[in-house]
């Protein structure tokens, strides 16, 4: 289930659906990504599907946490310092960014899915992410500005608070929409206002406000 050959076919994948970043397809070849899911599961953890880990929350399919994390850095200098991402679930997107950014703040809702992810993190030795319990849609505002900011659940809108908390020239990732006509989309601040760009359809948990 963690054979070379499975991780390589994997990425073939991706790069069949459009990742093209070289930096982004090395760590999801090597981010050991059925530590993330359910025991049971873990034989299934390369394929590029998203897989539950409890509380009605899913792991995202691999695909769609390369598009996020290209759609973050492409065409820009790294390691970009400062990234947010809004919903910890497993914790394997902050673990991928973890890989290539400075430092990673990370809020999640549900107290349990935040302690779980926190233990596997620094397990696994990345000491660059920070991590709370929270009601994500607030941000971390006193970390901020960011240079990227990922949601990981999908909102009628973005909040408010969360485009506030971008750098000129951040970039904001998110799903917006109501389940079934979803797209994921890269808001970029501009000096004067915001600009917008469509990444695709895609299928994400709601985005709820307060904490569990």
């Amino acid at each position: 289930m963690t054979s070379a050959r499975t991780r390589t076919r994997l990425l073939a994948r991706l790069r069949e659906m459009g990742i093209t970043h070289e930096s982004v397809l090395a760590v999801i070849g090597s981010m050991p990504r059925h530590l993330f899911v359910e025991e049971a599961l873990a034989s299934r953890a390369y394929e590029n599907m998203p897989l539950p880990i409890g509380f009605g929350q899913t792991i995202s399919q691999p695909y769609i946490v390369a598009l996020m994390t290209q759609a973050a850095i492409e065409g820009r200098s790294l390691p970009l310092e400062r990234v947010l991402e809004v919903g910890t679930g497993s914790g394997y997107q902050a673990a991928v960014l973890a890989s290539l950014v400075q430092r990673v703040w990370s809020v999640e809702r549900l107290e349990r899915l935040a302690e779980r992810a926190r233990s596997l993190l620094a397990s696994l030795g990345l000491r660059n992410v920070r991590l709370k319990h929270d009601d994500g849609m607030l941000g971390w505002p006193e970390y901020g500005p960011f240079d990227a900011i990922l949601v990981t659940a999908a909102g009628g809108e973005v909040p408010q608070a969360l485009l506030t908390q971008l750098t000129i020239g951040g970039r904001l990732i998110a799903p917006i929409g109501p389940p079934g006509i979803q797209q994921l989309v890269c808001i970029e601040r501009k000096a004067i206002g915001f600009e917008t760009r469509n990444l695709g359809a895609v299928t994400f948990v709601p985005l709820l406000a307060g904490v569990q």
